[in-house]
């Protein structure tokens, strides 16, 4: 549904253990489809979102510590809720409850001990700020650089399945070192980027001034932070380029990148981080390692003291005392997306436990909401998407029967992860106490950074999953080429088993070939059936793809995401080929599922309209204006509007079921269709 990049991870080798669902708390939920949330005065075929989703709007502003509201944002927070509930009973259990419970509860414990968290101040990054004080020179940049584990400073290192050798785990360098969101807000000229650059920088001296800088010395150091980010932006790949995994792979040897950055001690840095006998690597950005041999030539040590200070505590804020987090809070929570207020300690820490513990809370969460039931009609309604699949791949025109075949050979090849792993993630090495939280949140991140880079070298774990069994979201990889639906996005009101089967189509169906269809989107299709970067498409079925695959990028960058901005279509290009595709193999297997029975109109629509509305519904939402303007600018998926009107208008079968005449709004003239 919203696909993230994805450091996937090696999974422990605990086996599930048998376990009896429970029904936790009840929460009302509305129904899949929620007729009191359509808009009537609306003209289905002039404004579909709209008319669908007029009524959620109107009822649902956004709250203040939200920079976006949605029926899904609804679901997670009602998730949250639940995850409290466990947190809660887990740190009032004491020692002797289950070992997973009591991790999960100390460290929640520790996250809300905020009298504890207001003594320690800055304390806990003293000894991380003294080492970067120690430097002596800027050869000392790898060792220090190698104590910043998982902060991307100034570059990412990771493991990552190897795109030519989909059967092994390789080292990787990335982009990275940036406190903006992308390469973009440092450099464009227009007077809301200058603005915004503008704040950063009084951003950075606050932080500065913090951490007990002078005023004069906190704004030069921010100039300073502002000009070596710009550097390194000036040297990464844009958005649109990382879409082409082509460009993100170039295979070398540790000597071939020494000579990319000769004044970065690489082996040093490899040698600390865990990997002293590294020979070989993908560098997905070549170009920006040469920008950062650049600037470390061009900066003087000083310069780079006070980058390292800032990323320090920018990565580090949100966890540390108050001051700390509310200036955090002001700059990329207010200025930047909008929200209005900060969120409830209860809800961030709810929000922390789930990223550095969150197969251990999964545990528990799938006892309380996840039936048997839900998993095994989840796992039908996937088939059913996949046969419509199939059905879809031998009936196009324009693909030859060689390319087919190669299709159709991923399609059956295709793994389907539903509500959870088959092994839990083991967390026993990992240290949490009720008193040391900022310990237990440095503690988690080297835990993972070094569970990561443990896989270098080893065969790919094609069993682990990428997000947590609570999340509201779910993915494909094209390297693993799985589709991923965490239990969290299987609940009322976007999966209801006791629901007809037009809404629940309309809606998860449509999800689940979303996701589908991203392993033959633009991206996607260049991987095989077993996760290789290869072409498998015959040279004319490769441009018929780009002709249709051009027409929707088309369409959608005609439509304006915010103010002046219109959406990026060769950003956008991949989610909304996935978004039209899942919804018409939704539409599909639906179809298949009734064919033969007599289905009845509901409140007054037709199965083919709640098929309909129920998709639309699925993206009911809104979003404050500062976010829509970070989005138009890094995110690959279209606002939620032009999700449901950009697809629909595209779809013969709802224009027929809502009888729209040739000339609407949601009638387009020139269709697109990919899938």
């Amino acid at each position: 549904m919203f696909r993230t990049a994805l450091a996937l991870a090696v999974l422990a080798s605990l086996l599930i253990p048998p376990f009896a669902y429970t029904q936790s708390a009840s929460t009302t939920h509305p129904p899949v489809l929620d007729v009191t949330s359509i808009d009537t005065t609306v003209d289905p075929c002039t404004d579909f979102f709209t008319y669908a989703c007029g009524g959620w709007l109107k009822k649902n502003p956004i709250p203040p510590d939200k920079t976006s509201w949605s029926a899904s944002a609804k679901l997670a927070d009602d998730n949250r809720v639940l995850l409290r509930e466990i947190l809660e009973e887990a740190a009032a259990g004491g020692p002797g409850q289950e070992p997973v419970k009591q991790k999960i509860g100390d460290y929640y414990a520790a996250c809300l001990d905020e009298k504890a968290i207001e003594t320690a101040g800055a304390s806990p990054l003293k000894d991380a700020l003294a080492r970067i004080d120690r430097m002596h020179s800027k050869r000392d940049m790898a060792g220090v650089a190698a104590s910043m584990l998982g902060l991307n400073v100034p570059f990412d290192f990771q493991s990552d399945q190897d795109f030519k050798n989909s059967s092994q785990v390789i080292a990787e360098v990335d982009q990275g070192g940036l406190g903006l969101p992308d390469r973009d807000y440092y450099l464009k000229g227009d007077a809301k980027s200058v603005e915004l650059r503008q704040a950063y920088v009084a951003h950075v001296q606050k932080m500065f001034e913090l951490l007990s800088d002078t005023p004069d010395m906190a704004a030069s150091g921010a100039q300073t932070v502002l000009r070596i980010e710009t550097a390194l932006a000036q040297g990464s790949l844009t958005q649109v380029e990382r879409r082409d995994p082509k460009l993100l792979y170039h295979h070398m040897t540790q000597r071939e990148l020494r000579a990319l950055s000769p004044s970065f001690r690489w082996k040093e840095y490899f040698s600390r981080a865990g990997q002293p006998g590294l020979r070989s690597l993908n560098v997905t950005a070549p170009e920006f390692f040469k920008a950062m041999d650049a600037a470390l030539k061009n900066e003087n040590l000083e310069s780079w003291k006070a980058y390292l200070r800032w990323q320090l505590v920018h990565a580090n804020a949100p966890y540390l005392s108050t001051v700390f987090v509310n200036a955090d809070f002001d700059f990329f929570g207010k200025t930047l997306t909008g929200a209005q207020q900060l969120q409830p300690r209860w809800k961030r820490c709810v929000n922390y436990v789930d990223s550095d513990l969150g197969e251990a809370l999964g545990q528990v969460y799938v006892q309380r909401a996840f039936s048997p039931e839900a998993r095994q009609r989840a796992q039908k309604l996937v088939k059913q998407i996949e046969k419509a699949m199939e059905q879809d791949i031998d009936g196009l025109s324009w693909m030859s029967p060689a390319t087919k075949q190669q299709a159709l050979e991923k399609l059956h090849a295709l793994a389907n992860k539903i509500g959870y792993p088959d092994k839990w993630r083991d967390y026993s090495a990992l240290v949490i106490t009720r008193d040391d939280y900022m310990g237990n949140v440095l503690r988690a991140r080297v835990f993972e950074f070094n569970r990561q880079i443990a896989k270098i070298g080893k065969p790919v774990d094609r069993g682990e999953w990428g997000m947590t069994p609570p999340t509201v979201n779910a993915y494909y990889n094209a390297q693993i080429n799985d589709i991923n639906f965490p239990a969290g996005i299987l609940q009322p009101p976007l999966f209801d088993p006791s629901a007809d089967d037009a809404p629940n189509y309309g809606d998860t169906g449509a999800t689940i070939g979303h996701e589908l269809t991203h392993g033959f989107d633009d991206e996607g299709r260049q991987f095989d059936a077993h996760g290789n970067l290869r072409d498998w498409w015959t040279p004319e079925d490769g441009r018929q793809f780009d002709q249709r695959a051009s027409c929707i990028s088309d369409q959608y960058s005609q439509y304006v995401a915010v103010d002046d901005i219109k959406i990026n279509g060769p950003l956008t290009m991949g989610e909304n080929v996935a978004d039209l595709g899942g919804l018409m193999l939704a539409y599909t297997a639906w179809k298949n599922e009734t064919r033969g029975q007599k289905l009845d109109s509901i409140d007054g629509f037709t199965p083919e309209q709640r098929f309909f509305i129920a998709y639309a519904q699925s993206w009911c939402a809104d979003t404050r204006d500062e976010t829509k303007r970070m989005y138009a600018t890094i995110d690959p998926h279209s606002p939620d509007k032009f999700r449901a009107n950009g697809v629909v208008s595209n779809t013969p079968e709802f224009q027929q079921a809502f009888q729209c005449k040739a000339g609407s709004a949601m009638v387009r003239e020139k269709r697109c269709r990919v899938w």
